[in-house]
């Protein structure tokens, strides 16, 4: 392949879904994004990223917002700019598996509601799992991302990602991301890896990292320098710590070179202005914990995602165990490698987390296992890249059946079942998917939705009342 054209480097903005998931618990509120909405279309973006990942849940469970309504607002403020989103394979923005009829009417509904780019992803890197939500996208002339879950191990040789890319272009990806979750990708590893996977296929590759170990600026200025054709990065008050790399930062490093954004310095610094005192909040409120600010370079041996650091944070806190933090970081990796050395990336991120904290916490490792490890050590969330510790699998699940096809293959088609059993609550289209994803959170909302609208007092969906982890 010829050498790579320098070219100037696009930018997808996170500040309005990685940048707050991060860092403050995807606790951001339409009613914040809106007013900043005209001025970041102006910028240029290659792509705001905007929702999915934990967005559609923290807006139903904790701000008892319509997720659906969200984007269709953003949509409407968005004029020239492309919106993304964070998918989860078969899993779509929950945390099991849903049948493929689920995925695909997800899929076409986020398209019409305003989504441009669909950034799909599987725990697993197990490709089954992808190509339902890839299909659907492509029917519905939508831009199927495919990311690669980034992580490190003996089975994740160089080989391996330029592998996982030929798949993924041949299955009808639009464009690659290199999804590395927890900051792990190193700056010349990333002159290694983009060089590799620019020599094997053809379509865009993206980069989305965070700064979590400190390195992720280092990462993007290489991965540039080696062709990387997209970065991802957050306006600074919600950049670094466990979100991305700063935008500004990065727009004034090219400054000047054949990368030169071309986005406007001054337009820039009136957006972070408008998102600081945002920022200023949550640290007082303890909403944005300083712990999640700093840069840990244990990551590189914890492999947790920023999302993950922040979700163990307050699942402690909730425990009051907060003394128990390094002793649950330390216990992670071991409870990924008896899992399968899978990445850590939602959902298995949240399965292995939570594993290890039940570890540390009952000291005994697997006293209590939650349906979710049984579900991994049986098979369904798809094939891991090494075998699971027989010793575990055998405690967690004892004889039972572990499933070696796809798994949606056992699931039958749900839509049809789902409607029935929340008809009363259906207002939209669109809320046979949200009831799908979170039912139980769903009927909350769509009793808290009634009680708005009746005017009468919201605390009869007893939503409010309810605490859970995003």
């Amino acid at each position: 392949m010829a050498e790579q054209v320098k070219k100037p480097i696009k930018i997808t903005e996170t500040i309005l879904r990685d940048a707050h998931q991060s860092l403050i618990a995807t606790r951001m509120t339409t009613e914040q994004m809106l007013p900043i909405v005209e001025k970041l279309d102006k910028v240029g973006y290659h792509s705001v990223e905007c929702w999915g990942g934990a967005t559609f849940d923290a807006s139903l469970r904790f701000l008892h917002e319509d997720p659906w309504e969200r984007l269709r607002k953003l949509r409407d403020g968005f004029k020239n700019t492309k919106l993304q989103m964070l998918f989860r394979g078969q899993n779509i923005l929950g945390y099991r598996p849903y049948a493929d009829d689920v995925v695909e009417y997800f899929v076409q509904k986020s398209i019409a509601n305003g989504i441009d780019i669909i950034r799909i992803f599987d725990c697993m890197n197990d490709m089954r799992n992808l190509q339902t939500a890839v299909s659907a996208a492509n029917k519905e002339k939508g831009h199927a991302q495919v990311a690669m879950s980034y992580t490190l191990g003996d089975a994740y040789t160089l080989e391996y990602w330029v592998d996982l890319a030929k798949r993924i272009e041949d299955m009808g990806a639009n464009s690659i991301c290199v999804k590395d979750m927890a900051g792990l990708l190193l700056p010349y590893k990333a002159t290694e890896l983009i060089t590799a996977l620019k020599e094997n296929v053809n379509i865009p590759i993206q980069l989305h990292t965070h700064y979590t170990s400190g390195v992720a600026s280092m990462t993007y200025m290489k991965a540039v320098e080696a062709g990387v054709d997209v970065i991802d990065c957050a306006m600074s008050p919600f950049a670094l710590g466990t979100s991305q790399p700063a935008t500004e930062v990065m727009v004034e490093t090219f400054k000047g070179t054949p990368y030169d954004t071309g986005f406007d310095s001054k337009l820039l610094d009136e957006i972070a202005d408008y998102f600081r005192p945002m920022r200023d909040e949550a640290l007082k409120s303890g909403l944005l914990n300083p712990k999640n600010l700093g840069v840990n370079i244990k990551t590189l041996l914890y492999q947790v995602p920023g999302g993950m650091l922040s979700n163990l944070t307050s699942q402690l806190k909730d425990l009051h165990a907060e003394d128990k933090y390094y002793q649950v970081l330390e216990e992670v990796p071991r409870v990924r490698k008896d899992l399968g050395e899978c990445p850590l990336v939602t959902p298995s991120s949240q399965i292995v987390g939570t594993q290890a904290v039940m570890n540390v916490i009952n000291g005994e490792r697997y006293k209590m296992v939650p349906q979710q490890t049984k579900d991994v050590l049986c098979g369904k969330y798809g094939a891991t890249i090494k075998p699971f510790n027989k010793e575990v699998q055998k405690k967690c699940i004892g004889d039972a059946e572990v499933i070696t096809c796809r798994p949606a293959d056992l699931i039958p088609d749900e839509l049809d079942t789902l409607r029935g059993e929340m008809a009363q609550w259906s207002e939209q289209e669109e809320d046979v998917l949200t009831y799908a994803l979170f039912p139980q959170v769903a009927t909350d909302f769509f009793k808290y939705r009634e009680a708005q609208e009746k005017k009468v007092d919201p605390t009869v969906a007893d939503a409010k009342n309810k605490a859970y982890p995003v």
